[in-house]
Order: C-alpha cells, then sequence, then structure tokens
C-alpha cells in the first residue's frame, strides 16, 4: 500500500452474503477495544427488527427522509436490497479517516465495489464467505428473523456475490468465528503498519 496510511485513516469494508457472519465478526473486532476503530453505522428504510436500536444498529430512515438525503449528495453509496434501501453516509466517513482512524463498513459487495471507486486505496476489501452454501442456509433459517421466501430471495444473489468478491482485496472463509475475527485485524494490522 501506499503512503496515505501515515496521514490519514483506513476504510475497511466486510462484506459477506446473508448470513455470512460479519455482523457477528464486526462485534467481536470492536470489542477488541481499539480506540483507532470507528464503525460506520449505515441508513436503511427497512423495518427495525426486534432488539435493534437506532443509531447503534442502523439509522432507521423513512423513504422520504432517504430519497431527500440521496438526493442531497449525502451517501458515499447506496442500494436497494431485498425491497428496501440502504446507505453509507459520507461525512462521518470523511472526518474519520482524516482523523487518521480506521473505518469499518458492513457492506453489500456492490457497495463495496463502489466504495472502492470513491476512496481508492484509502479503502480495503475483506470478502468473507461461508464454508458452503449449505451452511448459509443454516445459518439464515437459525436467526428466525425471515420467512422462507425471503431466504430464498437472498439465497438468490449468492452466485453474483461470489463472482464479484473476486474483485476484493481479501478473502476470509468463515469456518472458525475466533480465526476469521482473527485474519481480519491481521490484515487491518497488516495494511495500517504497511502503509
Amino acid at each position: 500500500m501506499s503512503s496515505w496510511i501515515k496521514n490519514t485513516g483506513l476504510l475497511v469494508v466486510i462484506s459477506a452474503p446473508s448470513g455470512g457472519g460479519k455482523t457477528t465478526i464486526l462485534r467481536r473486532v470492536f470489542e477488541q477495544g481499539n480506540a483507532d476503530f470507528q464503525y460506520s453505522i449505515s441508513v436503511t428504510t427497512r423495518p427495525q427488527r426486534s432488539g435493534e436500536v437506532d443509531g447503534k444498529d442502523y439509522y432507521f430512515l423513512s423513504l422520504a427522509e432517504f430519497t431527500k438525503q440521496r438526493a442531497q449528495g449525502d451517501f458515499v453509496e447506496w442500494a436497494e436490497v431485498h425491497g428496501h434501501y440502504y446507505a453509507t453516509p459520507k461525512t462521518p466517513i470523511r472526518k474519520w479517516i482524516d482523523d487518521g482512524k480506521v473505518v469499518f463498513c458492513d457492506l453489500d459487495v456492490d457497495g463495496g465495489l463502489t466504495v472502492k471507486k470513491e476512496f481508492g486505496d484509502a479503502a480495503l476489501l475483506v470478502f468473507v464467505r461461508p464454508p458452503s452454501f449449505e451452511s448459509l442456509v443454516v445459518r439464515l433459517k437459525g436467526r428466525n428473523t425471515e420467512s422462507d421466501k425471503q431466504i430464498e430471495k437472498r439465497m438468490q444473489r449468492y452466485p453474483k456475490e461470489m463472482k464479484k468478491s473476486e474483485l476484493y482485496d481479501h478473502l476470509v472463509v468463515n469456518e472458525n468465528l475466533d480465526e476469521t475475527v482473527q485474519q481480519v485485524l491481521q490484515i487491518v494490522n497488516d495494511a495500517v503498519v504497511s502503509g
């Protein structure tokens, strides 16, 4: 990597298929207590799930609010996924990078590739893949948050996500959660040190 890291921060995008474990991995990364780590909270128009907290898990917006912010250019990237809109707010990310922080985003593959176009070498893309397609279906069903029809809809994206993941900087297979978290931390550390 080039020398930009010495003066500015790093934007780390973690992507995975639905149910691939990216939320759990990020939670474990932040349990390390590194003061230089920041989490970019996405905005969404999807309904808030039980146990989710506005401003912690997502910023939950109405479609009208989302459309207004998108028109104002407030998002780094946005997408419609499974009938709902998601986006990454631009202002906090730019500020944290300028402050030399390591900023983590939880995005789908298309969002990650859009971020890479915008941030170039300042963005590091990490794709987390499940050990198998079958293990992913088991994880999704085990969450009990979606109907079989919704799960089937998510699974239709799997082949495209796997293909696009080849454009990512790093690929990590999530067979063992502890090992996966350590791999992600090592990738980030190597990127910062090499800068």
